[in-house]
């Protein structure tokens, strides 16, 4: 098993490096007077395709022969990863096929489709994505891009942290903790170890919506824990039923620790961000600044780093949010 590495990483903001964003690192005077502390925010928000999944994808796809897989690639997705690697594929000259969830919000189907992708739909709760994508993958003779668990994604994912070491750096500060949202750990572990390659010292909490927190139970217990549910969170970006092989073996080696927070407080968050930060930020994306707002995470006298990993959210359910319905 390959545990990407800080090299890894560097490479691949090398390889992104034309095509990716490279998102502010943000200051709020209101939010740190709040809370008592220094906070800065990545805005992911801001990524290409809405989200941070672009960087994983890309450093991914732009390494595939074409040659070897004249179908094209395949994806499993919820919504981040199939924009970020239908976006990859498209530049990239491949054709792609995402599996995405039925019940996936509209807004980010509609998406995939748009940047030229295949959509195939499945029932989270009673087909296996994975199953259909190896299906797919045979048939069509494609590449196979997961979402998280591949030393690739991770290192792409990792730019980030890369990203957030050198843009503190360069505002005077030294993070104390990076809170990190955490679905199957591509993230999480990527940022983990960029940031520990400078800031050995600063702890990074994985910060998953409360009946997903596999993550949380898995570093705790040891070993891999699995989400009873399969689906029923606004944070569709997070619901992964475990934590990923490598993903999890990396944030182990990391030190990385975890913490969930409930849905009521992740609303209270996405408000937040709105009507104080003047940002839009979905459910999975905001489950970092819930847990400080919260208190979960204490950032008195600390300075925080939070990433705010996606802005996709449903018009709907942004609108029922806002308005604390």
């Amino acid at each position: 098993m390959h545990l990407p590495t800080i090299d890894d990483i560097r490479a691949a903001a090398i390889r992104i490096r034309p095509l990716a964003v490279r998102t502010p690192l943000i200051e709020s005077a209101a939010l740190n007077a709040r809370l008592g502390g220094r906070v800065l925010l990545k805005l992911e928000t801001l990524q290409r395709v809405g989200a941070f999944k672009f960087r994983g994808a890309y450093n991914k796809i732009s390494q595939l022969d074409k040659a070897s897989f004249p179908g094209g690639i395949v994806a499993c997705s919820s919504g981040n990863h199939a924009q970020g690697a239908a976006d990859a594929a498209a530049i990239c000259g491949f054709a792609a096929v995402i599996v995405m969830p039925n019940d996936a919000p509209a807004m980010k189907i509609t998406r995939t489709k748009a940047l030229g992708a295949e959509v195939v739909s499945y029932d989270r709760e009673t087909e296996d994505r994975i199953a259909i994508a190896e299906r797919i993958k045979d048939e069509r003779h494609a590449a196979m891009v997961p979402p998280y668990d591949d030393p690739d994604i991770i290192a792409g994912q990792g730019t980030t942290g890369l990203e957030i070491a050198e843009q503190a750096a360069a505002m005077d500060a030294r993070p104390d903790q990076v809170l990190v949202p955490c679905g199957g750990g591509g993230l999480v572990s990527g940022v983990a170890t960029a940031i520990h390659a400078s800031l050995p010292d600063a702890q990074i909490i994985a910060i998953e919506p409360e009946g997903f927190d596999d993550y949380t139970r898995s570093l705790l217990s040891g070993q891999h824990e699995r989400n009873i549910r399969n689906g029923g969170s606004i944070c569709d970006a997070l619901l992964a039923q475990q934590p990923g092989m490598i993903t999890f073996a990396a944030c182990q080696r990391q030190r990385v620790t975890g913490c969930a927070v409930p849905e009521t407080e992740v609303r209270a968050a996405v408000r937040f961000a709105f009507e104080n930060l003047k940002l839009v930020v979905e459910p999975g994306g905001a489950v970092g600044l819930a847990a400080l707002l919260m208190g979960a995470v204490p950032a008195r006298g600390r300075t925080s780093v939070v990433i705010l990993s996606g802005g996709n959210i449903d018009p709907g359910l942004f609108a029922d949010i806002i308005a604390g319905r």
